[in-house]
């Protein structure tokens, strides 16, 4: 009697499921595409201006988003926190200074490498996760998973070798996606510290961190001259520029949203490989839609970067796996 509503009820899960997956997938790469877009095709040498904006429309709908909050709390929910709560600014600020070093890096070598190239240009973050996690936290790495992170550093530079034969390479484009990748695994090493002090709440955390770097931003805009190019900018007044502005922040704030929403339904692992899969995905449409034709070493590290991406995961996972069996084996002992 009871079958049909729990085949409904599966079902239904699965369907979310694949919605959620479908809109990571949908947002994550559109969201690529337009930062790049707002970055090399403005004829606006601004890119931490750029950047800013984006944090600062985040931090606007975090705001919106908990005022709404607690006037309708049926219809709106939002953890409750104040961004410019002393003891609060204390100890997330260091946190938020690693996540304004993650985004601009992120976003700079976007500006200056091909949407194609720029999984394989900041694709290091897993290696240095190990290096960092045996370095800051004393957590050493097994055999297998240091293969896979071998792997992917060869497929990284294979990427790098073939995609200096072309010529949308940049240096300083692959530079920033090694610091992007490299204050990415800082950032998540020292994120699981700080969500301690926000009641675990990661979306109080992205609040946070959107809220002050947003006037982190300012200072690095001044000293890198954009505030006086921005001034300069002969569209500045023009609806149409604050139109596609306004969507690159849109954007920025929904790729938070739907990373979130995907781990929540699904779990880490399974948005690990999502991420992978997007990626290749994300390298096959970017080629096409700017015509870029590549060599078959060009492909090769991607498959090399992928396959070891995906590689690793799975070691992860059969670690975590036997960890916790060991772990309820001496429990029942």
């Amino acid at each position: 009697m009871y079958q049909p509503l729990e085949k409904e009820n599966l079902c239904t899960k699965y369907i979310r499921i694949a919605v959620v997956v479908a809109a990571y997938w949908v947002i994550s790469i559109l969201t690529v595409f337009v930062n790049k877009a707002l970055l090399s095709g403005l004829k606006l040498d601004a890119p931490l201006f750029v950047t800013w904006f984006q944090v600062l429309t985040s931090s606007t709908i975090c705001f919106t988003m908990s005022m709404l909050s607690k006037r309708y709390p049926r219809a709106v929910s939002f953890p409750e926190g104040n961004p410019f709560d002393r003891e609060t600014f204390r100890k997330v600020l260091p946190l938020s200074i690693l996540f304004t070093a993650m985004i601009a890096t992120n976003n700079l070598c976007l500006k200056y490498v091909s949407v194609a190239f720029y999984y394989v240009g900041r694709s290091l973050t897993t290696v240095f996760n190990v290096l960092l996690t045996y370095a800051l936290l004393g957590q050493k790495t097994s055999s297998k998973a240091c293969l896979c992170c071998v792997m992917i550093v060869a497929g990284f530079w294979i990427g790098v070798d073939q995609e200096s034969l072309t010529e949308s390479f940049s240096l300083i484009g692959t530079v920033f996606g090694v610091l992007g990748s490299l204050s990415l695994s800082l950032y998540s090493i020292h994120t699981k510290r700080t969500l301690q002090h926000v009641n675990q709440e990661v979306w109080l955390l992205s609040y946070y961190n959107n809220v002050y770097s947003a006037v982190l931003f300012i200072p690095l805009m001044l000293i890198n001259g954009e505030v006086q190019k921005v001034a300069n900018y002969e569209h500045l007044f023009e609806g149409w520029f604050w139109g596609v502005m306004t969507i690159g922040g849109v954007c920025g704030f929904a790729i938070g949203f739907v990373t979130t929403l995907q781990i929540k339904v699904t779990s880490p692992l399974t948005h690990n490989i999502s991420g992978t899969a997007k990626a290749c995905a994300q390298t096959v449409i970017a080629t096409s839609w700017y015509q870029e034709t590549k060599s078959f070493l060009w492909w090769t590290s991607n498959v090399v970067v992928l396959l070891g991406s995906a590689l690793y995961t799975r070691v992860k996972q059969l670690e975590m796996d036997q960890t916790h069996r060991e772990q309820m084996n001496s429990q029942k002992v």
